[in-house]
């Protein structure tokens, strides 16, 4: 083999989904040319020593708010991105609710500059589904999005739960598009109702969060959801599964034959409701919630066995400040959490809760699968995307808020031990960090290319758009 490389990496374990091995990787334009032994590897402008560490795929997280436009006080693109890719994650999908949504081209051609200047880390970008921006679903999946959130339950942002109706008309809209919908499963009518109850009868308490938004707000989410998707043959994926009683349902289901994917994050497997009363634990205030401990070993079970498909993190940044508050209502919700969530999974793997391989299917292949990318990304082969992370199973590190990349110098996890530590983050081929250093500039991240399977809609016969035409103008 000649041609010279412009990255090899020697001596690592390649740990893929279903095989780990010794293994040394060629990377020419971006794409991985070669594996194998070290000696068969072609001259290269870098070479990286691996000894002693593991090479994943690039893992991929579906789900992050970076914050810009709009809200950049709390994170942008520049920050966000530093902190993915000190995390070791090489791809991130960013989340619609900023300051404008995307909730139209215009928004999505705004955000997608931004990150274009600023990213290190390649990236995919989220529309939103709202009442009144139907018509815009379709330009929005010409223009390139990633998919589509749909807010079921409040967000920072406020933007408002779309109508039953014109939740239904946007799957049967996305059910022809071909592309998945990300779905914030809670009820937002009985969570907001519930609150205001106990509001008003004084209640203050960090455990009363968790119960405004009781299990049942979560499982008759998740089950509308999924019986809309089943009707219209739409494509969803449920975000930050926190519930173990949503368990049997999304088997059901799954079971029957819905295109419906799962993640949850890494704070339900390791945190709980009983973790708040400690000091600092207020910071925990998220939505969903974290629940109660009983609540963690069915979920670490349904993740070992692949019933909940991926893991992601809900990187949620917020100023230190803005996470205070009089009481647990007065707290902004969510945390940062793109740098953590490889040693925190690392470790869990290393204490048995899963295995290394099944980890990389949950933070590479499985997203790659069903959001369009695998081939591309989510895998070690030629010709895919030279994206990789690199570990070192056996360091031990003490996580701080402090430390952290991001702008939101907050973390629930404020001095736990972890065993496993990122030590170089890989995208296209280039080392974007190596040993805890930047080493990309701005902009090297680009948008990732998207190829979903054919659609499959079903009832289409009964769909508005045969009824009545093209979906309502915008503010109908």
């Amino acid at each position: 083999m000649s041609e010279t490389a412009d990255l090899v990496i020697t001596n690592g374990t390649v740990v893929t989904e279903t095989a780990t091995f010794e293994a040394s990787l060629a990377a020419r334009d971006g794409v991985i040319t070669a594996i194998g032994a070290a000696s068969e590897m072609p001259p290269a402008a870098e070479t990286i020593d691996a000894s002693g560490l593991h090479i994943l795929p690039g893992i991929i997280d579906v789900h992050v708010h970076f914050r810009e436009p709009g809200m950049t006080h709390k994170e942008d693109w520049a920050t966000g991105s530093r902190a993915a890719a000190m995390g070791g994650v090489t791809t991130v999908f960013e989340m619609p609710n900023t300051n404008p949504p995307v909730s139209n081209v215009e928004g999505y051609t705004l955000k997608r500059g931004l990150a274009d200047e600023k990213s290190i880390v390649d990236f995919g970008i989220y529309g939103v589904i709202l009442d009144d921006n139907l018509a815009d679903l379709a330009p929005l999946a010409e223009a390139g999005v990633i998919g589509y959130k749909l807010f079921l339950g409040n967000t920072t942002g406020n933007l408002p739960c779309p109508s039953d109706g014109a939740i239904l008309e946007a799957f049967e809209i996305l059910s022809r598009l071909g592309k998945r919908c990300s779905i914030h499963a809670e009820n937002s009518p009985i969570l907001f109702w519930r609150e205001d109850r106990l509001k008003r009868a004084g209640r203050y308490d960090p455990v009363d969060h968790v119960l405004s938004r009781t299990d049942v707000v979560a499982v008759e989410a998740l089950s509308k959801s999924c019986v809309f998707a089943e009707w219209t043959g739409a494509r969803i994926h449920i975000v930050h599964e926190s519930c173990a009683s949503s368990l049997p349902y999304i088997r059901f289901f799954k079971d029957k034959g819905v295109d419906v994917t799962v993640e949850t994050l890494p704070q339900y497997l390791l945190l709980a409701l009983e973790d708040m009363d400690r000091p600092g634990g207020h910071v925990m205030r998220m939505n969903p919630p974290i629940r109660e401990r009983a609540q963690q070993g069915p979920l670490r079970q349904a993740f070992a066995e692949g019933l909940i498909d991926m893991i992601a993190t809900d990187h949620a940044p917020h100023l230190p400040e803005e996470k205070d508050g009089a009481t647990i209502w007065d707290m902004a919700c969510g945390f940062p959490g793109v740098e953590t969530q490889v040693p925190l999974m690392l470790s869990l793997a290393a204490e048995g809760a899963f295995s290394l391989q099944r980890y990389v299917q949950a933070s590479s292949a499985a997203p790659a699968r069903a959001f369009g990318l695998y081939g591309t990304k989510g895998l070690i082969a030629p010709r895919a995307d030279a994206d990789l992370t690199l570990v070192d199973l056996g360091r031990k590190e003490v996580l701080s808020a402090e430390r952290l990349s991001s702008r939101g110098k907050v973390s629930p996890f404020e001095g736990m031990s972890v065993t496993g530590w990122p030590v170089g983050t890989i995208v296209r081929g280039k080392a974007v960090m190596r040993d805890g250093e930047i080493t990309a500039e701005a902009g090297w991240g680009q948008e990732v290319r998207q190829a979903m399977p054919e659609p499959a809609p079903r009832n289409a016969e009964k769909h508005l758009a045969t009824l009545c035409g093209a979906s309502p103008a915008p503010g109908q």
